[in-house]
């Protein structure tokens, strides 16, 4: 059985969301939203597939996945976002061919949620490189070029769809998408965690590189696709709650406190980077 976890903030997409996995999945599956100290205005609908997990308070899109992982009952784990539609027979094409230290991700479009329907017009992601990049401090830096100032941290270079290998390693992910099988989470994540890290953000980067230090591979399977809501249309919690913000200025620093000598010393030179 595949368990999929959707940590839940206040999406109206949660539903539809939903929807899309039931109608697409081909094989045994829960789903298993959690609800992130909330409760959505439409109830969740009724089906034996879905197990409801509620949070009594907000505790983050890393506390949710946790808590997600700790009721599954699957011998292998999905956790998806709360606005994206999938490919049909997308849990039986990922399964056929994970091994069991292996992170999947599908092919990732970009979806328009109005439409509700890939955007075609935006080639799809494949692979990531990973590098270490500087984003502004300052929110307004396009307006005052002069003021702002960097801060360094992990970030995926996306690159365009490629269909000469069809299933192929990678450095980065979005996160938002992604199977492993459940031995592998109890053995090499353990938990996403949380002090220093804070409730959002990393989570990708810091399974990935449990994952190579394991000796397990980040792979990209292009046989299936999921599409993830458009940077363009709003989110629910981009830098936390107002119950559980988020200090993501300090998130990046850590993730490069734990990882930036492995990253250095060991990543870049296999990848020639």
């Amino acid at each position: 059985m595949l368990s999929i976890i959707i940590p839940s903030y206040k999406d109206p997409l949660l539903h539809k969301t939903i929807d899309s996995l039931i109608e697409n999945a081909e094989g045994e599956i829960e789903v298993i939203p959690v609800l992130d100290g909330y409760w959505p205005t439409t109830p969740i609908k009724d089906d034996p597939r879905i197990k409801i997990v509620h949070l009594g308070k907000n505790r983050g899109m890393r506390g949710a996945i946790n808590a997600g992982v700790l009721v599954s009952k699957g011998e292998y784990l999905m956790r998806v976002d709360e606005h994206q539609i999938f490919g049909k027979g997308f849990d039986r094409i990922i399964l056929e061919t994970i091994q069991d230290n292996w992170i999947v991700t599908p092919r990732r479009y970009c979806l328009d949620v109005k439409k509700w329907e890939i955007m075609k017009d935006i080639k799809p992601v494949d692979f990531a490189l990973l590098k270490i990049g500087k984003v502004g401090r300052n929110k307004d830096f396009e307006d005052h070029p002069g003021e702002n100032e960097f801060i360094e941290k992990f970030a995926g270079i996306e690159k365009p769809g490629d269909d000469s290998q069809m299933i192929q390693e990678s450095m980065a992910m979005q996160g938002s998408c992604w199977f492993m099988k459940r031995t592998w989470w109890d053995k090499v994540i353990g938990e996403l965690q949380i002090e220093g890290y804070g409730p959002l953000y990393q989570d990708s980067h810091e399974m990935v590189f449990k994952t190579w230090k394991a000796g397990g591979k980040l792979m990209v399977n292009k046989h299936t696709w999921h599409a993830h809501k458009h940077r363009s249309f709003p989110r629910t919690h981009n830098n936390g709650t107002k119950e559980n913000p988020s200090n993501n200025e300090q998130c990046f620093k850590y993730s490069l406190e734990v990882w930036r000598e492995y990253f250095e010393n060991e990543i870049k030179p296999k990848w020639k980077i």
